[in-house]
């Protein structure tokens, strides 16, 4: 998963919900962030009231800027816009390229898809390989917490059962994430869901092709049975600009009984310094908008959250 190229702790999730629009300002909060991620590029200013694109702006001048390592032509990247050859099928599956938005249609102007969401202050596409949508993926694998004779463990708070989850501790920034990533060109989500917890949590690009067939049994139980989707769409993140941007997945598949997942050995693959079951809390700290999957997980599964009863506790 080193193509997603977010070898850095810029957190990846700040869910912009799209669907509460109509009631909810957002504004970008991260995809405004300068210096951008692995540059010394600083993003024009935006202010927060010019950041829709209804709003005019005649001056509006953004930075122009794609990162070396994209401009190289690796094969998880496009070609410019101008290429000669190249004609991008924007909101729509391009080939092997899924070009829709989980947001619905986007407008492309002069031939660049714009964010959603709204200006950047940073045109081009930074760290991102493709014009428009960047697709991830977030599998979100839990379990109960249970004592040595297998009985479940309630917070002693709340008396709610204790979810816990497979968590990646990032090498570079120390921060547990959820261990997810790029969805690969032709690739469906369910299949990048799979191959990312595989190769991030269970090391599978190191095992051989038996551990590897053994471990696909395992995991093929789980990742076949009911699942959750948790959150579809824009992900605010420091990478976005104003024609490329972040969108996720993020899927809830959980060991009710914890069968499946004991004869599985969590092992950090190559992006990820250690892995391993967290129990879950608010206290967690996690990337931003991975905190905010975290809890909606633990809402569905009615799990313990919170030590402080909110409003939402007035049965």
């Amino acid at each position: 998963s080193f193509s997603d190229s977010s070898g850095n702790c810029w957190s990846r999730f700040h869910p912009v919900n799209m669907f509460n629009s109509y009631h909810v300002k957002f504004y970008h909060s991260k995809a405004l962030i300068s210096p951008y991620p692995g540059s010394h590029v600083e993003r024009s200013q935006v202010p927060e009231d010019k950041v829709g694109w209804q709003i005019e702006w005649k001056d509006y001048n953004p930075v122009e800027y794609t990162a070396v390592s994209v401009l190289a032509g690796p094969n998880w990247a496009d070609p410019q816009i101008n290429d000669k050859g190249f004609s991008p099928k924007f909101n729509e599956r391009d080939g092997e390229v899924e070009r829709k938005s989980l947001n619905g249609l986007y407008v492309v102007e002069n031939g660049r898809p714009r964010n959603p969401v709204g200006r950047t202050g940073l045109a081009g596409r930074g760290l991102l390989g493709r014009w428009g949508p960047n697709h991830a993926a977030d599998p979100v694998v839990t379990r109960w917490k249970r004592d040595g004779s297998g009985n479940k463990v309630a917070h002693p708070v709340t008396g709610k059962n204790i979810l816990q989850f497979v968590a990646i501790k990032r090498r570079d920034c120390g921060e547990w994430a959820i261990p997810g990533g790029m969805v690969d060109p032709g690739e469906k989500i369910s299949a990048t869901l799979k191959r990312e917890f595989e190769e991030e949590a269970l090391n599978s690009l190191q095992k051989s092709p038996e551990e590897k067939a053994e471990l696909e049994k395992q995991l093929h139980k789980l990742f076949s049975q009911e699942h959750f989707v948790v959150y579809r769409g824009y992900v605010d993140d420091p990478r976005n600009t104003d024609n490329a941007w972040m969108e996720t997945e993020a899927v809830n598949y959980h060991d009710e009984t914890g069968e499946t997942m004991d004869n599985l050995p969590l092992e950090a693959g190559d992006d990820a310094g250690v892995v391993k079951w967290v129990d879950i809390s608010e206290k967690l700290n996690l990337y931003a908008s991975h905190s905010y999957f975290i809890k909606l997980v633990s809402e569905k599964r009615g799990a313990h959250w919170s030590e402080d009863p909110g409003p939402e506790c007035r049965e």
